[in-house]
């Protein structure tokens, strides 16, 4: 049994209220987290490189091939066990995060060691932008209005990289990202259109009325 099982719906901390529904839920794949956020490619090119030059270092010294090959081998393991750590970190992460979205906000219930629950209602966003990847994963980032504020390296991975000054809570390599996005942008749309106008008076011009943003909360 996990932290989520003891919820009272899994991925969010209390029921939700009259009017609000569930329209999707998901966690990151975490294979494409693995390559992506702990760039495992990178890491395997760099060893590769690292075990070429060795060999071809150890030739050039007048090494036996066969013992200028096993000087290369060394690294291996190391590159493994590289792997293997980032790949159970990939795999902790993935199991750990729930992603909802609701009709009225994001909720991502986040945190290997210390669980907690951001809230991000659509209300409070400005834009969201997808990022596609080839094996049909993603990441969607929501930019909040300039007066709400998150925590980069409290909410890391779940940001977008590097922007630290303005951090935008990110769905990370989401599978079927694509599909999301258009979920999400439909239930965005209806945020953002103004409110009708009041009747004007005779002296008075016609003002239309955006809904004021909530906090964008952060809680244990």
């Amino acid at each position: 049994m996990t932290d989520h099982d003891l919820e009272h719906d899994r991925g969010l901390p209390e029921r939700l209220p009259d009017g609000e529904h569930i329209l999707w839920q998901g966690a990151p794949a975490w294979r494409s987290l693995a390559v992506r956020l702990f760039h495992l490619r990178m890491i395997t090119i760099y060893f590769g490189v690292l075990m070429a030059w060795r060999m071809a270092s150890g030739l050039a010294d007048g090494a036996a091939a066969a013992d200028a090959l096993l000087s290369a081998a060394l690294l291996l393991p190391v590159l493994l066990a590289a792997i293997a750590l980032f790949g159970l970190l990939a795999w902790l992460i993935s199991r750990s995060t729930v992603y909802t979205l609701t009709n009225r906000r994001l909720v991502m219930s986040v945190g290997v060691a210390l669980p907690m629950t951001i809230n991000v209602p659509f209300s409070a966003v400005e834009a969201a932008g997808l990022r596609s990847y080839g094996d049909g994963s993603g990441d969607i980032s929501l930019t909040p209005t300039a007066s709400q504020r998150l925590g980069y390296f409290v909410a890391w991975p779940h940001v977008r990289p590097w922007r630290v000054s303005r951090p935008e809570p990110t769905l990370r390599c989401i599978p079927d990202a694509a599909r999301v996005a258009q979920i999400l942008a439909a239930a965005l749309a209806p945020m953002h259109q103004p409110a009708p106008a009041p009747t004007p008076q005779a002296d008075e011009p016609a003002v239309a009325v955006l809904a004021k943003p909530r906090p964008l909360a952060t809680a244990a």
